[in-house]
């Protein structure tokens, strides 16, 4: 993998955007990862829209900010308890004045925070400007890469392969 993505997301806030609302999606974005890291569920819940989605990477989707909070209740007592996030950002855009799109590249984890080229999902989030002025997570979709289907597929289909991740010719 030849694109690791940025380290803060900050690093992929557009240069078009307005920098105020890049750093508050990102807050929102480390809010989530920090209510992850301390098990804390209304807090995690609490980056949501009410109507928020949420879609796993083994497909489980849940609709609304209840679903979503009750089932990271479970996860955060379950096999995630302990757990952080670690994550690289791909790129930020604005659809609209109230819409952004960033996406990133992350795994959660215990014990030492995996690497770069160890981060084994792709998200990608859908942030809306809520009623209250408050960034939250309308929708967000978390895909698990197969790194060795990958590279095959670039190897047997280059012209498949995105343009980071196409290598320059020497």
């Amino acid at each position: 993998m030849q694109r690791t993505g940025a380290e803060t997301c900050g690093e992929v806030i557009p240069a078009d955007a307005d920098r105020r609302d890049g750093k508050a999606v990102c807050a929102t974005l480390d809010a989530l990862a920090g209510a992850w890291e301390r098990g804390d569920v209304e807090a995690y819940g609490r980056q949501f829209t009410e109507n928020g989605t949420y879609t796993t990477y083994i497909g489980s989707h849940y609709e609304g900010r209840a679903d979503i909070t009750a089932s990271h209740r479970a996860l955060f007592k379950g096999f995630l308890k302990d757990s952080k996030l670690a994550a690289r950002y791909l790129d930020m855009r604005f659809l609209t004045k109230d819409v952004a799109v960033p996406t990133s590249r992350g795994a959660d984890y215990t014990g030492d925070k995996p690497g770069a080229d160890e981060l084994a999902k792709v998200t990608t989030f859908t942030l809306v400007r809520d009623t209250d002025d408050t960034w939250r997570i309308a929708a967000f979709h978390n895909t698990e890469r197969s790194n060795v289907m990958e590279r095959f597929s670039f190897l047997w289909a280059p012209d498949t392969a995105p343009k980071a991740e196409k290598r320059s010719a020497p």
